[in-house]
């Protein structure tokens, strides 16, 4: 049989039970968990990958916390995950009382496969799951609905099998192989990059570099430092913010992405430094070992 792989996108409010969700899906059938912050469109939140398949659980940041700042190009890569999943499964809490027409006014877009997951059964009766499932069969009439408990792992490995069945064929979009060293720096350097991405106008993070300068493991804490490469000292200036404000904060949010990656505490140290040109000047990342 061929090979088969694709994105899935798993949509829905912050506290519908992705995490615990990717966990249990992900937990039983894991060979890397790679919350890897593209800067395009997908946010991953795993890969399962077996010899037939590999599939990339990808996060939709956004959707639901319009509150975030550089709102429109969230939402842009809200909807760029949702166009480009192969597979998207809709996770709601089977008590939500809150109106869901954003989530749905953005799946109208999408060709894709489409399950709906009613998450936090083990919290309600059969009535209200029965109502919810009506409810949803009929507002977008998914190609399966699941009644789940992610927490309790019930009905997970459904939606495993419905997972691998709708997959297309296709290579793997990742290296099968475990995480390195040397990935563990590409990923810290990568939610340092997102977090540049998420606080800054659009022309500072195209002329930016994140390039990890030191990555000390330990047992319970992480001691990592960065160079945040840019062209000019406005550049520099915007980033640091006022008081040093801005950099804080990106240090703040990438930390915490650090923490919940590795499961460590991080001590993270961050400098911002200028190279005029540096994307041409491929030496200068040569000399870093990031270029083989």
């Amino acid at each position: 049989m061929s090979h088969r792989a694709g994105f899935v996108s798993i949509i829905g409010k912050p506290n519908a039970g992705k995490s615990t969700l990717m966990n249990a899906l992900v937990g039983e059938n894991m060979s890397i968990i790679t919350p890897k912050a593209q800067t395009t469109r997908h946010r991953i939140l795993g890969i399962v990958n077996t010899e037939d398949y590999q599939i990339v659980f990808s996060d939709t940041p956004g959707v639901i916390k319009p509150a975030y700042p550089l709102q429109e190009s969230m939402m842009h890569q809200v909807n760029g995950s949702i166009v480009d999943a192969d597979l998207i499964l809709l996770m709601t809490d089977v008590n939500e009382k809150h109106d869901e027409s954003d989530v749905i006014e953005r799946l109208q877009g999408s060709l894709a496969p489409l399950a709906i997951l009613v998450n936090k059964i083990d919290q309600s009766n059969e009535e209200t799951v029965k109502q919810k499932i009506a409810y949803w069969q009929e507002k977008l009439q998914p190609k399966a609905i699941f009644a789940i408990s992610a927490l309790h792992k019930h009905n997970i490995q459904s939606i495993m099998d419905f997972i691998v069945d709708n997959l297309p064929e296709h290579p793997a979009y990742y290296e099968k192989d475990f995480l390195t060293d040397r990935n563990d720096r590409f990923f810290a350097s990568e939610m340092i990059r997102e977090q540049v991405f998420k606080q800054y106008q659009k022309e500072i993070p195209y002329s930016t570099e994140v390039i990890i300068t030191s990555f000390k493991e330990g047992d319970t804490l992480h001691r990592i430092s960065a160079e945040i490469i840019v062209e000019r000292d406005s550049q520099k200036n915007i980033l640091i913010g006022k008081n040093g404000e801005m950099l804080k904060i990106v240090g703040t949010y990438a930390r915490k992405s650090m923490e919940e990656f590795f499961q460590r505490k991080i001590f993270l140290e961050l400098f911002v430094k200028v190279i005029p040109d540096w994307r041409s000047k491929k030496n200068y990342l040569k000399q870093f070992g990031y270029e083989d």
